[in-house]
C-alpha cells in the first residue's frame, strides 16, 4: 500500500516517510504515526504525518507487520 490516500493511514501504524530535507536524496525514515496532518483525502506526493519521534514528512510506504 502506498501513502497517497488518507484512508490507508491510521494513527499507530508503521510507515516510511520522506522528510522535507531528504526529498532530493529520497532517504526514508521509518516510524509510527502519531498524527495525520494532511486534511485532503488524497495527495500526489503522499499524506503528511507526524511520527511519535516528532519528525514530519510525507508517507512513501506503509510497513507491513
Amino acid at each position: 500500500m502506498d501513502g497517497k490516500s488518507r484512508v490507508n493511514i491510521k494513527i499507530g501504524i508503521s510507515v516510511n516517510i520522506v522528510q522535507k530535507q531528504d526529498q532530493r536524496t529520497g532517504q526514508l525514515t521509518e516510524g509510527v504515526v502519531s498524527a495525520i496532518l494532511t486534511k485532503s483525502p488524497n495527495h500526489p506526493h503522499g499524506i503528511k504525518v507526524r511520527l511519535e519521534t516528532g519528525e514530519v514528512g510525507r508517507v512513501q510506504q506503509i510497513v507491513e507487520n
